[in-house]
């Protein structure tokens, strides 16, 4: 799938870069494999935003989610991290949380864009998109879904499945997308230790080509 065609590159552009904030609250930053999705087995640096008002009962970074607990560091900070994590081998940055996307990540992403590594973002979609991204993961969730216009840009759709109406959450979101003119990878990933879920997607995947299972290899191998 070609990221260039897609409405992220071309309409949501990058403002000026803000003066007035140049801090953010940071959980963790580390360097490893992303863990799932599409560019599951990759290199790649993560930086863990804090705050998260969604409150998915199956997180698991629950510690994440009181903003006002982890410390806020310079952005300046976070762009020395991601260029060491360059130089050692990261592919791309993964911006996640938390729920990302209640900060702004404009001034985030114009810094970054100078360590030449592709910018990806890990969402639920709640909140309008700020920055600019090469490839956008947007996992909606069917307690609190996403905004529309975020279905129309998200170049990796990938719902949670734990129970049957968690399918019937994913093809909505997926005809939605359609329906936008976006034509998303699509994905579903069995919680963590469901049975059920992952009895559901194995089953839904093997009767549906057009979607793709996902499984989180990091846990499996005992990494971040």
């Amino acid at each position: 799938m070609s990221i260039t065609s897609k409405p992220t590159l071309t309409s949501l552009q990058l403002q000026s870069p803000q003066t007035t904030d140049a801090t953010l609250p940071v959980v963790e930053t580390f360097h490893s494999l992303q863990g799932e999705g599409v560019h599951g087995g990759r290199s790649a640096f993560f930086i863990r935003l804090a705050g998260c008002s969604v409150g998915c009962q199956w997180c698991d970074t629950k510690v994440s989610w009181p903003q006002f607990n982890h410390p806020r560091e310079p952005i300046s900070s976070l762009v020395q991290a991601v260029r060491e994590a360059r130089n050692a081998g990261a592919g791309f940055v993964v911006i996640t949380g938390g729920e990302p996307l209640h900060h702004d990540l404009t001034d985030l992403c114009c810094q970054l864009e100078t360590e030449g590594l592709p910018l990806h973002l890990e969402t639920s979609g709640v909140d309008g998109i700020t920055g600019r991204f090469a490839w956008i993961c947007l996992s909606p969730k069917r307690h609190h879904p996403p905004r529309s216009e975020n279905l129309q840009c998200c170049h990796e759709l990938k719902v949670v499945v734990h129970e049957p109406d968690d399918l019937s959450f994913a093809l909505s979101m997926a005809a939605a997308a359609t329906k936008a003119g976006n034509r998303p990878t699509l994905l579903l990933q069995p919680g963590w230790q469901s049975t059920a879920g992952q009895r559901l997607c194995l089953d839904f995947v093997r009767s549906n080509p057009g979607w793709q299972l996902s499984l989180q290899c990091h846990k499996w191998l005992g990494i971040r």
